[in-house]
């Protein structure tokens, strides 16, 4: 075989195994785009072990991409990057490209670094994956260095360093390279304003108006991830009217579902669920189908039985059931809507159940005051090999029925280094207080560290609960001295304390502070401080401060009607709760009509008081409650409607609370009716059978009736039940 014939069958050979490298390494692609990630490692491993066959530029790279999209190949990673190195593969852009967007997936910074350096010209991808990586991985410090250090920064540099500094929580950092690349004369795209109008909240809204203003001038507000993010912004805000102009605005021409995924979770957020529903509804309408994301955010916002029924049935359908996220979010809803058991068979169905699913069933068992169920499930979580969280502490110890389960638990996190979380120090604050145990509630206390708002304002709570308005006072005291900004909460509770021992003082000091912090628009406080001016004898004061409250909610007009009725300004009351009704948004509650109704019952005001029960059932569907009744039967026992009184009661489908019946049996000794007062005492008898009180009015009955020997038997049979009446005594001497 001569030299020439032998050079062309080499030629053909090699040929041949390009082709043949060609077609693999294009397989190898199909399998990365296509996700088929441990397949293309296999087919990398078969090429690597072939006689003929050797992996070029192109077969390393893409088994790199595939390599950064599986977990735990740290290995395999580690004997590519050998390999490149080895052949001189390395010395290829994309494939030191494709290094380094490995370690930057695998959070390695030091080998994004080592990599970074060894490359001799950096393209546009080296300089952004090294800049992304340094940012979102903590190093923002150095990524800035480098980024000023840059002979050239182009669009992608500064996007990386934007989107970089968000995603690791330096909103500020982001924000002032924004408006720097604005005074650059760079030019944004829709990457740039989609990162920087997700970082705008309430306190930097009007920035967040001009780079709106800007994305309408740029022509930007065709793209879906701006209109997403703008729509997402607006209901960070609470500013639901700008987030509808918005996706209004873009119409038809970006049916996408991620924007309606952002419209359904920013109603939800803003508990509007039917609008939240409907939307869902006309997502379906443009046959956009759901996410996974749609189903989570819809379905923590259902509480209708027949409406979760069917987006479970919906979930199925589609074949999003297997989603964990999916399934825990449907535990969550069922639970939320009362069917516990089919929360609990959404969980025994579901085959990967992680930390959010426990929680979700703890949760759930806790809601439904069924506290032995959640430690039940507590405990097969651990034996499951599922570690508990914060969350799941909190559950807990929320539906907690006995001390010995909070201390059981204090020793769980005491062993597993939870009680570091301040998370679980307040909730096991919550819980020792709950249970009145509260020199275990100031150990938690003393020993938590950093304490915020929240663990203050527990323990006062748990104070102002137990009965120890004095230490109420004295924490807050310590709260001002720290140099700490009490809450709205903190100061609504100090004002509910003030209420109770009629500490008229401390409480204008607090309606000073409030007014010098710029707090006083908060509703609940304007609501504490009417109950405290009506409670100290200030019905002026009260009266003050509702007219100006710019914003009144149930509670508000509640205080205010309650506050009249303590004051025996019966009258007043019915002309404010006739107010209330013309006002909008406003609807009266069980709670108002209480109010209305004492204050006609002290007042004397029988029509009006009737007119107003009338129109609780009648006009609001409202079903009385004990109160009410009691209420209502107060008021004609009064005006000595006895025989109304008594059919009223009995009228009521309802089984009729002891406190109704006190009601009546009190008016029925006013104007000494025995045959209402023997029935009314027949009642009271088979509750309280050893309450003095029953026999001896039901005997003043008989008496004041001349009916001496029913009302001798009634104090022979209170003798014989071996009840006895406490004698009456003086403390001026004996």
């Amino acid at each position: 075989m001569n030299l020439t014939h032998y050079n062309k069958l080499t030629a053909i050979a090699e040929s041949s195994i390009t082709k043949q490298l060609i077609k693999l390494n294009t397989l190898l692609s199909n399998f990365t785009r296509s996700h088929q990630f441990l397949k293309a490692l296999h087919l990398f491993n078969q090429i690597h072990s072939s006689h003929h066959l050797k992996p070029d530029h192109y077969t390393l790279s893409t088994t790199l991409t595939a390599c950064s999209n599986i977990i735990h190949t740290t290995k395999f990673a580690s004997q590519l990057h050998a390999f490149a190195i080895k052949t001189r593969l390395k010395e290829y852009q994309h494939v030191s490209n494709s290094l380094l967007s490995y370690y930057a997936k695998s959070k390695d910074l030091c080998s994004v670094k080592r990599v970074f350096k060894e490359i001799e010209t950096p393209d546009v991808y080296s300089w952004t994956t090294l800049l992304s990586a340094c940012t979102k991985l903590g190093e923002v410090g150095y990524a800035c260095k480098v980024f000023d250090e840059m002979p050239q920064r182009n669009l992608a540099v500064w996007n990386a360093m934007i989107t970089g500094c968000a995603d690791s929580g330096c909103y500020w950092v982001a924000l002032d390279l924004f408006q720097r690349m604005h005074f650059s004369g760079v030019r944004y795209d829709n990457y740039a304003f989609a990162s920087v109008l997700s970082l705008c909240n309430m306190e930097i809204l009007d920035f967040g108006r001009q780079v709106h203003s800007m994305v309408v001038k740029t022509g930007f507000l065709a793209r879906a991830s701006v209109i997403n993010s703008l729509v997402t912004m607006y209901f960070n805000c609470k500013n639901d009217f700008d987030a509808f102009r918005v996706f209004e605005e873009a119409g038809d021409a970006v049916p996408d579902p991620v924007t309606y995924n952002a419209m359904i979770a920013g109603l939800v957020s803003m508990e509007r669920g039917y609008e939240a529903l409907m939307m869902f509804k006309d997502m379906q309408k443009f046959s956009l189908r759901p996410t996974e994301l749609t189903f989570v955010s819809i379905m923590s916002s259902c509480s209708c039985i027949r409406i979760a029924s069917q987006l479970h049935a919906q979930v199925a359908r589609i074949g999003l059931e297997k989603y964990t996220s999916i399934a825990n979010a449907t535990i969550t809803m069922y639970a939320n809507c009362r069917d516990l058991n089919a929360a609990v068979l959404v969980f025994e169905r579901l085959k990967e159940k992680d930390n959010v699913s426990w929680n979700s069933m703890i949760t759930s068992y806790a809601q439904n005051s069924l506290g032995r169920a959640a430690i039940s499930a507590y405990i097969q979580m651990q034996t499951e090999g599922i570690e508990p969280d914060e969350f799941t502490t909190g559950s807990i110890l929320a539906s907690s029925e006995s001390v010995l389960v909070v201390e059981i638990i204090l020793g769980v996190v005491l062993k597993k280094a939870l009680i570091l979380k301040t998370e679980v120090s307040n909730a096991l604050l919550s819980a020792f207080c709950k249970h009145g145990e509260m020199k275990q509630a100031y150990q938690v206390f003393n020993d938590l560290f950093p304490r915020n708002m929240i663990s203050w304002n527990t323990l006062i709570s748990g104070c102002h609960l137990n009965g120890l308005p004095m230490d109420c006072l004295h924490l807050f005291s310590e709260i001002v001295s720290e140099g700490l900004m009490p809450n709205p909460f903190t100061l609504s509770i100090i004002l509910s304390v003030c209420a109770v021992i009629s500490a008229l003082q401390q409480g204008k000091e607090i309606h000073a502070y409030t007014l010098k912090s710029g707090l006083f628009s908060e509703i609940s406080l304007g609501n504490a401080l009417i109950t405290l001016y009506a409670k100290c004898g200030m019905l002026h004061w009260s009266l003050k401060v509702f007219r100006i409250m710019t914003e009144k909610d149930v509670v508000s007009w509640n205080s205010i009607i309650t506050a009249y009725a303590h004051h025996g300004k019966g009258k007043e009351a019915v002309h404010c709760f006739e107010m209330m009704q013309e006002s909008c948004g406003v609807k009266p509650d069980n709670a108002t009509f209480n109010a209305v109704l004492s204050a006609c019952s002290h007042s004397g005001l029988i029509d009006k008081g009737i007119e107003v029960f009338t129109s609780m059932v009648h006009t609001y569907g409202i079903e009385p409650t004990a109160d009410h009744l009691s209420c209502i039967v107060d008021l004609l026992g009064r005006a000595g409607y006895l025989d109304e009184a008594e059919k009223l009661v009995k009228d009521r489908n309802v089984d009729v609370d002891s406190t109704v019946w006190w009601t009546l049996f009190s008016s029925c000794a006013a104007y000494g009716n025995v045959r209402l007062g023997r029935i009314a005492a027949g009642f009271l008898l088979e509750t309280e059978k050893n309450n003095p009180t029953v026999y001896v009015l039901l005997s003043n009955i008989y008496a004041s009736a001349e009916n001496w020997e029913d009302s001798a038997n009634v104090r022979k049979l209170m003798s014989k039940c071996g009840v006895l009446k406490q004698p009456g005594s003086s403390w001026i001497g004996s």
